[in-house]
Order: structure tokens, then C-alpha cells, then sequence
């Protein structure tokens, strides 16, 4: 078994169980602080994973059922990207329209800006994993593409020019 498929094991740590080492958020709490002090190993993995160490077995991530949402959302687009960057037919846009068909909606331009965005977000998701990155990124040009459809921008908006006083009731 080498380093990469070896189970992590448990370490030791004579350290008294605090939310903060160093000043850093704690990732890691020994299986027996689940019983402990529960609240604050619920209260780390609510605000971020954390590695709950066992004795007896490999250990296991704690996150919030947000964050597995997120990594799953993630892990699909990952999919998707992956499928439209080995195909070689046509451009990135019209590739990424084809797996995302709401991209139909946006200008030549638009789908150009979209796609090329899409694909940097995704990257620096995977780079700094946050997947809230490319999760926003994508929801962003869907709504916007969403708007075009439904007719929104294009009627000219009416500014007024000056500003009414509202007297205080």
C-alpha cells in the first residue's frame, strides 16, 4: 500500500480541544470529541469539512449537507466541461451551448464571454476548492440568459430626471 491509498491514521495530539489552534479553524477532531463536546465539532463542520479521526477505522469527513450539494453541483459541471473540451467540433460556445441549451438565448458575444468564464471559474474552483466559484459563475449567465428569454431589456428604460420630495408621514 503506498502513501496515496494508505488510510490517514489517527494522530495523538496533547493539545486541549480548542475551536482555534494558532488561530486557524480546527479541520480535525478525534472520534470520542463527537461525544465530548459535540456542539463544537457540528459547529466547525457547519462552517467547513473537518476530518473526524478513529482508532479502530479510516476516517471520516464531516460536512454540512450545503457543502456536499456544492461538491456534488461541482463534480456535474466538471463532468459537462470535460465532455465539451474533448470534443473538437466547432468553437468552445457553440460546444458548451450544445450541454447547456439556455446558452441558446445569449448573443454570438455573449455566448463567447459565457463560455470562457464559465470555464475560468471552474478552474479556479477546482485550483482553491470552492466550488461556490463556478457554482455562481454558471447560475449568474443562466439567469441572465433567463431574463434575455422572458423579454427583460428589451424595452428602453425611462429615467427621471429629477426627484420628487416624499414628505415624512
Amino acid at each position: 500500500m503506498n502513501a496515496a491509498t494508505r488510510p490517514l491514521k489517527a494522530s495523538r495530539s496533547t493539545k486541549s480541544p480548542s475551536s482555534f489552534e494558532s488561530g486557524r479553524a480546527r479541520t480535525s477532531f478525534q472520534s470520542s470529541e463527537l461525544s465530548r463536546s459535540s456542539s463544537e465539532v457540528f459547529a466547525a463542520a457547519a462552517d467547513h469539512p473537518v476530518q473526524v479521526t478513529r482508532r479502530d477505522g479510516e476516517s471520516l469527513v464531516l460536512m454540512s449537507a450545503s457543502a456536499d450539494a456544492a461538491r456534488s453541483s461541482l463534480l456535474e459541471l466538471a463532468a459537462q466541461l470535460v465532455a465539451v473540451s474533448t470534443s473538437t467540433e466547432g468553437t468552445l460556445a457553440a460546444r458548451m451551448g450544445d450541454r447547456f441549451p439556455w446558452m441558446l438565448a445569449l448573443n454570438p458575444a455573449d455566448q463567447e464571454a459565457c463560455a470562457n468564464e464559465i470555464l475560468a471559474a471552474a478552474r479556479a474552483s477546482f485550483a482553491t476548492h470552492e466550488p461556490h466559484l463556478a457554482i455562481a459563475e454558471l447560475t449568474s449567465w443562466r439567469e441572465t440568459a433567463t431574463a434575455i428569454a422572458a423579454g427583460l431589456g428589451r424595452e428602453s428604460v425611462e429615467w427621471l430626471d429629477h426627484s420628487d420630495a416624499v414628505v415624512r408621514p
